[in-house]
C-alpha cells in the first residue's frame, strides 16, 4: 500500500464549480486541466470531464491523454502547438490556439479541416497576434479554407494587481474581436478571463471563462477568498514509518544541518523532494500530526524526511501525517515558506503519490 496520498475531494470540486457559475452568470466554463489538473488527476476521471462541453489543456500530449479516457467533446490546447503536432491534432480532433505564422502557413498542406481559436497578444508578451499585425494574419487564415476559426482569446497578465493595465488589455482585445468577427462567422467562444480575471473583471464581450486554481479551491492571489467562496479540494498526507530517540549532539539527515539540543523523539516519513515535498522546507517547514504542527528537522531527502514529534502523545508507526490539511496548515503556508506560489506546490506533487478521490 502506498503511504503517500493526495486526497481529492470531489464534493468540494463541485462546490467550487457551483460558486464560479454563480459568479459568472450565463457564461460557459472551460476548466483548465493542464499539468494533470493541477496535480489532482481529475483529468483522468471521465465523469468529471463529462460535466463540461469543453476543457482546456496546455499541450497536445495532454489533450491526447484526455481523449483516450473516452471524452468525446471539445479539448482546447491553450499554448501554440508545433508543426510536428499537426497529425495528432487531426487524428484526435483537438482544437488549438494559433498565433505563430509558420504554423498557420503549414496548415495549407493538410487535407482535413482544423479547428482553431485565434490568440491575441494584448500585453502578456508570451504568445499571440498583436493588433497591428492582425489584418495580415486574418488574410492568411481566410485564404486557407481548411482552418475553421471557432474562438478568439487572450491572456490577462495582471488581473490581480493592475486595473489600468488590465483595462488596456481588454480594450485591445475588444478591438481585435471586432476585426475577427467581421471576417469569420464560425466563432463559438470568446474568452479572456482565467481565475484572476473571473474574480476581478466582467468582460461582457466574452462567453467563456477559464478557471484554474480557484476551481481546485485555492487562492489565485492574496485576498481572492474575500471575493469568492471556494473550498480546498486536496489534502496531502503520509504516515510515520520509523521512530527513534536522538540524543543531545546527534545530527539528522544529510550534511548535518540539524544537531539535536535535547533528547528527542524523531519520526521518519516516506515523502521527499522526488514526491514534491520541497527541499526548501528543510529545518524550517512543518507538518501536522494529531492536530499539531511539528517541525521538519534536517535536510529533506529524495524519498523521506524527518520530523520532531517529541511533544506529541501516542505517536506510533502508521500515525497519519498531513503535509497540508487546509486547517492547521494550508497550501499557501507551504508556498510562502518556499518563496513560491500555491500553483507550483500543487503541480509538483509527483506521480509517486497516490491520488485517492473522496
Amino acid at each position: 500500500m502506498k503511504l503517500n496520498t493526495l486526497e481529492v475531494n470531489l464534493d468540494n470540486f463541485l462546490y467550487n464549480l457551483s460558486s464560479i457559475k454563480k459568479y459568472i452568470g450565463d457564461k460557459n466554463i472551460m476548466p483548465i486541466f493542464k499539468a494533470n489538473a493541477y496535480g489532482t488527476y481529475l483529468n483522468k476521471i471521465l465523469d468529471v470531464l463529462n460535466i463540461f462541453d469543453i476543457v482546456g489543456v496546455a499541450s497536445v500530449d495532454e489533450a491526447i491523454e484526455i481523449r483516450k479516457t473516452g471524452y468525446d467533446k471539445d479539448i482546447f490546447v491553450l499554448n501554440q502547438p508545433s508543426i510536428e503536432d499537426i497529425n495528432d491534432i487531426l487524428d484526435y480532433d483537438i482544437v488549438v490556439g494559433i498565433s505563430e505564422i509558420s504554423f498557420i502557413k503549414s496548415l495549407s498542406d493538410i487535407s482535413k479541416n482544423i479547428r482553431v481559436h485565434i490568440e491575441i497578444e494584448t500585453g502578456m508578451n508570451r504568445t499571440g497576434i498583436k493588433l497591428d499585425n492582425l489584418d495580415d494574419y486574418i488574410s492568411i487564415i481566410k485564404n486557407n479554407h481548411n482552418i475553421i476559426v471557432e474562438g478568439i482569446y487572450t491572456h490577462l497578465s495582471s488581473a490581480d494587481n493592475d486595473i489600468d493595465y488590465t483595462n488596456m488589455q481588454i480594450e485591445k482585445f475588444h478591438l481585435s474581436v471586432e476585426k475577427i468577427k467581421n471576417n469569420f462567422d464560425t466563432i463559438k467562444y470568446i474568452h479572456s478571463c482565467a481565475s484572476n480575471g473571473i474574480i476581478n473583471y466582467n468582460d461582457d464581450i466574452c462567453n467563456l471563462v477559464r478557471p484554474g486554481i480557484i476551481l481546485y479551491g485555492y487562492e489565485s492571489y492574496n485576498g481572492a477568498l474575500d471575493k469568492i467562496k471556494i473550498k480546498p479540494v486536496t489534502q496531502l498526507k503520509t504516515k510515520i514509518n520509523f521512530l527513534k530517540k536522538v540524543n543531545i549532539g546527534e545530527s539528522i539527515s544529510y550534511s548535518r544541518t540539524y544537531i539535536s539540543d535535547d533528547v528527542k523523539t524523531i519520526a521518519t516519513i516516506p515523502i521527499g523532494y522526488a514526491d514534491g515535498l520541497r527541499r526548501e522546507l528543510s529545518n524550517k517547514g512543518y507538518v501536522v500530526v494529531k492536530g499539531k504542527k511539528v517541525k521538519i528537522v534536517g535536510n529533506v531527502c529524495m524519498d523521506s524526511c524527518m520530523i520532531d514529534v517529541s511533544d506529541i502523545d501516542n505517536v506510533s508507526i502508521g500515525t497519519d501525517v498531513y503535509i497540508w490539511d487546509n486547517d492547521i496548515q494550508t497550501l499557501e503556508d507551504i508556498a510562502k515558506l518556499c518563496n513560491t506560489i500555491n500553483y507550483e506546490i500543487m503541480c509538483n506533487i509527483s506521480y509517486r503519490v497516490n491520488r485517492v478521490f473522496k
